[in-house]
């Protein structure tokens, strides 16, 4: 056969062409490496299988993200990237970012102020309580700061000082730096008129909760009447069908309202046998600045000074308006206790009204055209997407987490987590994160075991959800951050899914982070 010298050149390329194909060395590509505790890991990962696959939790869903503080290392991810209701640990990423933000000397100031003109002891013009969002205003828990009975008093005291002694107009609960109705829409009704429930106000006050007292009756299923509300509450209209229960039955009171609505219903249980035969169930208030303005204008006429019209509100979606009478002259100024004093009550207690304050005034603070609750929101998770953190699935409604619908992912949380473990103000928050064990909503998890004291954890439960986020030292004493989530346990099985939990915990503090 004969060979033309084009195909010997041919041939060259195609056997170094297969040559190439043969011999060229695959690139590596960088994995992430691996936790040095491998068996430790395995361990837990086999804890929360069988919790996953046991009959507390076998129609649901058991979610664990573990993460190195430091670097962000993942050392467990099971489940950790499916969107789950968070509860009120969600109530950790509002107060550290709140705390990033505003700094922990941050004070709320709210202001008396009147307009108008003073003749003759007589204000021609309208009082006005003007709110910025305080939400511990009038509030019982900081001992050195007036409660309610204490602040309307100073209120009333410096009106009088000015030489007023009649109002010739209004008291004004001006609640107008929110416009819009503050309420998060994805809040359940049932909620609404319970203390937890408590709508945000720019002018807030007593917590925007009252009491009201039950006497129950003198045996099972007698009617339980409606004695009185602390403080009065004339203004409220209520519907009652509360009857008695066994002895030591607790709390079993649900109270439908909304907000701007007078009307309340009234419904469900109260034990025999209350002591003194009263029985207390906390409400929430459905126009905490109108309560502000009627509450005043009470202590005013009780300190005699005349007022010649009903109080009103302002503010809160509120069309209701009221005629200026020229530029305000300041009253009195009342200044709340210090931002990292407000985040430790909100995460040792869990109080959801503060948690919305501080989202609002946090959004507020990064974005002066925010106006509502959903773009507060987006101004926090875009705060952390800066930060480089993934927020796939992040699918918040509130800042709180009271909302049924708002979910987010072991994930999500473990990476914000991570990331204010690199904060200048995360020592400051880590202290307002209560320690399982020993104090807050965790104080009664996993006692006399290794993970209590061990662990920083803010709790979190709304219906079928259980949730639990913070930090932990590992065995070998390596900062952690985790996220466990517990969506949709089977009813009645509450006993068993506590129990599980504290296995994950005593799982995590045997851990080798290094």
């Amino acid at each position: 056969m004969r060979f033309f010298p084009h195909f010997y050149a041919f041939l060259f390329v195609f056997i170094l062409a297969c040559s190439f194909v043969c011999y060229t060395p695959v690139i590596a590509i960088p994995q992430p490496e691996p936790p040095a505790d491998s068996a430790g890991v395995q361990h837990l990962i086999r804890v929360v299988e069988a919790f996953q696959a046991g009959p507390a939790v076998r129609f649901g869903t058991v979610a664990l993200s573990v993460r190195r503080v430091r670097d962000g290392q993942e050392f467990v991810g099971y489940n950790a990237r499916l969107s789950l209701p968070s509860a009120s640990t969600l109530k950790l990423i509002t107060t550290a970012t709140a705390l990033s933000v505003l700094g922990s000397q941050y004070t709320y100031t709210t202001s008396l102020e009147y307009d108008g003109t003073i003749k003759d002891s007589v204000l021609t013009g309208n009082v006005y309580i003007r709110g910025t969002g305080d939400p511990s205003l009038g509030s019982w828990r900081f001992t050195t700061f007036a409660d309610l009975p204490g602040l309307l008093s100073s209120w009333s005291t410096a009106v009088r000082a000015a030489g007023i002694r009649r109002i010739q107009g209004m008291v004004v609960g001006d609640a107008s730096l929110y416009s819009d109705l503050t309420t998060p829409d994805t809040w359940p009704f049932g909620d609404l008129g319970n203390y937890y429930g408590a709508s945000l106000s720019a002018l807030n006050i007593n917590e925007n909760l009252f009491r009201v007292f039950f006497r129950p009756g003198r045996s099972v299923n007698a009617p339980a009447d409606v004695l009185r509300t602390d403080p009065l509450l004339p203004y409220l209209s209520f519907s009652n069908t509360v009857t008695t229960d066994a002895p030591r039955t607790g709390d079993q009171v649900n109270i439908y309202g909304a907000p701007f609505t007078n009307q309340q219903w009234l419904t469900g249980k109260v034990p025999l046998g209350a002591p003194a035969n009263e029985f207390s169930v906390k409400g929430s208030l459905p126009d905490p600045a109108y309560f502000a303005a009627y509450a005043l204008q009470n202590q005013l006429i009780q300190d005699n000074v005349l007022i010649s019209n009903p109080a009103v509100s302002i503010g809160g979606g509120l069309a209701t308006a009221v005629p200026a009478n020229g530029r305000r002259t300041l009253l009195n100024q009342h200044k709340s206790p210090i931002l990292i004093n407000l985040i430790q009550q909100t995460n040792y207690q869990s109080i959801n009204l503060f948690a919305e304050a501080l989202l609002r005034t946090t959004a507020l603070a990064l974005d002066k055209t925010v106006r509502t609750t959903e773009a507060s929101v987006d101004v926090l998770t875009q705060f952390w997407k800066k930060k480089g953190v993934n927020l796939d699935g992040f699918r918040i409604k509130d800042g709180s987490g009271l909302s049924a619908v708002g979910a987010l992912t072991a994930d999500n949380m473990t990476g914000i987590l991570s990331a204010i473990g690199r904060e200048k103000t995360f020592s400051q928050f880590h202290e307002t994160i209560p320690v399982v064990g020993q104090t807050g909503t965790v104080r009664s998890l996993a006692r006399g075991t290794a993970a209590a004291g061990n662990i920083r954890a803010k709790s979190g439960s709304i219906e079928g959800v259980r949730a639990y986020a913070g930090y932990f030292k590992a065995d070998d004493g390596e900062l952690m951050s985790f996220c466990v989530l517990v969506n949709k346990y089977t009813p009645g099985q509450n006993r068993t899914v506590t129990n599980e939990l504290e296995k994950i915990f005593v799982g995590m503090v045997e851990l080798r982070g290094k």
